[in-house]
C-alpha cells in the first residue's frame, strides 16, 4: 500500500441526510420518553476517553477549552460536565443533533456552547477560536465514510483540527474503521503520536485486533 491510504468503502453513515433522519427520531424519543439516544460504539469507548482526560491533571486542568466535533445529543461532553470540566463546546453540522444535544443540557442545568458547524467549511472553522482539547469519536470516520470524494473530505477535516487546536494541544480521536497505523499515517504531516489508549482486543486468525481505536495526538510543528 506504500504511502497511500486505501479509501473506505462509502456508506449513508457519511451522509448530512442519513444524521439529520436520526437525530429527528432521537429528538420525539427524547421528548416523549427521556430517551437521550444512542452513544455511537458503545459508552465503553466513552467513558475510556473520560477516565483518560480526567487523569491528565498535569496537562488538562478542568478549565482548560475542549471541544468535540461531530457531538451528536451532546453526550460525551455533559458526562464531561459532570466530572468538573467547564469550559465546553460541542459542534455537529447537523442542526437536529444540536437541538438535541441543547435540550438535554438545559434540562440536566449544565452550561455547555453547543453550534452547528460544518467541519469542511473554513469559514465556520475559523469563527471557532482555538482549543487545548480537540476530541473526535467517529465523525473522523463519517467523513471518511462520505460518498462523494472522501480523501478530499478527509484532507480537509484534517486542516480544520490543525486550525482549532493549539500548538501544545492534545487531539484525541477514536475510529472503529481505521487501525492506529492507518491514522498515524494519515495525520503524519500535521501530527505526532502522543499516547495510545488501550481498547479492547480480539483474536482471529492468529491475528490480533483492536474493535476501535483510540489514539492522542500531538501537533509536530513543522
Amino acid at each position: 500500500m506504500g504511502d497511500q491510504i486505501e479509501e473506505l468503502e462509502s456508506s449513508e453513515l457519511g451522509t448530512k441526510i442519513y444524521w439529520e433522519a436520526s437525530y429527528e427520531t432521537e429528538i420525539r424519543n427524547y421528548r416523549d420518553h427521556g430517551d437521550v439516544g444512542e452513544v455511537w460504539f458503545d459508552e465503553d469507548s466513552q467513558l475510556r476517553i473520560i477516565r483518560w482526560i480526567s487523569q491528565q491533571e498535569d496537562r488538562i486542568q478542568q478549565d482548560v477549552s475542549i471541544i468535540d466535533l461531530g457531538c451528536g445529543n451532546g453526550m460525551m461532553l455533559i458526562e464531561l460536565a459532570r466530572e468538573g470540566f467547564s469550559n465546553l463546546t460541542g459542534v455537529d453540522y447537523s442542526p437536529k443533533a444540536i437541538e438535541l444535544a441543547q435540550s438535554i443540557a438545559k434540562d440536566q442545568e449544565l452550561d455547555i456552547a453547543y453550534k452547528v458547524v460544518d467541519l469542511l467549511d473554513e469559514s465556520e472553522v475559523a469563527g471557532l477560536g482555538k482549543f487545548n482539547v480537540v476530541h473526535d469519536k467517529g465523525t473522523y470516520d463519517a467523513v471518511s465514510l462520505h460518498p462523494d470524494d472522501s480523501k478530499r473530505m478527509r484532507e480537509t477535516y484534517i486542516k480544520s483540527v490543525v486550525q482549532l487546536l493549539h500548538d501544545d494541544g492534545l487531539f484525541i480521536v477514536t475510529s472503529c474503521n481505521w487501525t492506529q497505523k492507518e491514522l498515524v499515517q494519515s495525520f503524519r504531516n500535521q501530527f505526532d503520536l502522543h499516547v495510545v489508549i488501550p481498547t479492547p482486543t480480539f483474536k482471529f486468525g492468529g491475528t490480533v485486533g483492536n474493535v476501535v481505536t483510540s489514539v492522542v495526538f500531538v501537533k509536530n510543528n513543522k
